[in-house]
């Protein structure tokens, strides 16, 4: 992914997630928040991670919005109550905090790409030399998400799944119900 690609994809998470701080309108926070989740997986689809990128198109992008128009159905903007802003300001002190730990937690991190971070020195070469022999498939993410990593992707499916389940269960309508 070049250079160009990843300053533009940050610049507009950026862009979208300061658009979510600032808007009051319900309807356009679920847009927002979607349009902040399909750029989140497009960047994880860049930088090589489609499994991850599937995820959060099908969760965050589509599911969560799905969700969110539905619950929007019940509830009455005009009844929301803002709190004051001594609390709100009480809230963003732990955010603020926790947003620090995790830029000091970057440090260290590897850098992205490098050859001689730990994930490619001492798994990447035998998921790679192994894939043939063992699972006899030469795509390697195939061989690592349904072999190597198949419980990992197995409890990932099902998180899904149960996500979606209790989407519908939430969402949905019994006959004594009226609108």
């Amino acid at each position: 992914m070049s250079l160009y690609v990843t300053e533009a994809l940050s610049l507009l998470i950026l862009v979208a997630a300061l658009a979510v701080i600032r808007v009051r309108d319900l309807f356009a926070l679920v847009v927002l928040l979607s349009v902040f989740s399909g750029l989140i997986a497009i960047t994880f689809a860049a930088m090589g991670a489609p499994d991850v990128a599937f995820t959060e198109a099908v969760v965050g992008t589509s599911m969560s919005t799905v969700f969110f128009m539905a619950l929007m159905w019940w509830i009455d903007p005009l009844e929301l109550n803002r709190y004051a802003v001594e609390r709100r300001l009480l809230g963003l002190i732990p955010a603020l905090l926790m947003g620090g730990v995790l830029l000091y937690g970057i440090n260290g991190l590897p850098t992205f790409g490098d050859p001689l971070a730990p994930a490619m020195t001492h798994l990447s070469p035998e998921y790679i030399a192994g894939s043939v022999p063992d699972v006899e498939t030469p795509n390697v993410v195939t061989a690592v998400l349904a072999d190597y990593r198949s419980f990992d992707t197995m409890i990932e499916t099902a998180v899904v799944l149960t996500a979606a389940l209790a989407c519908l269960l939430t969402l949905r309508r019994r006959d004594d119900q009226a609108v």
